[in-house]
């Protein structure tokens, strides 16, 4: 199986929504990292404070581990927290199947936006959102916001309610990292 070293580990990222926004779902990284290896995960690292933790394990399954991961934050932290979990190997289609090559060189402002199933009818029309840029992919979505995250337009379209499942979005460098973690 693509992405399982030797010992039968597989490494995953789990990307936590909407945490340590100011003042509100405040989590320390070392009490994630706690909690996550109190589940049995091993070898546990966060990456960037806006709730991203990369872990092996031997366990299967990205939708078991985002459900244990939630039940785990709510009752031991109190924090009603969506999760998404991604291998690592699927990090790095994601980032090999970018199809916008250009974006990349403007890091900060391509985000990559994870869905947690296809969203439902987006709707969303190129030139509304104009100057930004999008694309689907597999289980995401490429978005470039070419004025900023703050100006956007297309930003505002990419949330859960709009697309109807639950989305979670990182930049392009932060990405790399969870790849590479």
């Amino acid at each position: 199986m693509a992405g399982v070293s030797s010992d039968g580990m597989t490494r995953y990222a789990a990307l936590l929504r909407g945490i340590n926004l100011p003042r509100y779902k405040r989590v320390s990284m070392a009490e994630l990292r706690t909690l996550v290896e109190g589940l049995g995960h091993v070898d546990v690292k966060t990456v960037v404070q806006s709730g991203n933790v990369v872990f092996s394990t031997g366990r299967r399954g990205v939708h078991a581990l985002a459900k244990e991961l939630e039940h785990a934050i709510d009752s031991k932290l109190g924090l009603d927290v969506r999760v998404l979990v991604r291998s690592q190997s699927d990090l790095r289609k994601v980032i090999e199947a970018n199809p916008m090559p250009e974006a990349a060189a403007d890091p900060a402002r391509f985000h990559v936006v994870f869905l947690s199933a296809s969203p439902k009818a987006p709707g969303l029309d190129p030139a509304a959102v104009a100057p930004d840029e999008f694309r689907f992919g597999a289980g995401v979505v490429y978005a470039w916001y070419r004025s900023g995250i703050q100006e956007s337009k297309l930003a505002g379209l990419l949330t859960d309610k709009r697309l109807g499942v639950v989305a979670t979005s990182r930049n392009w460098n932060t990405v790399n990292k969870l790849a590479s973690a």
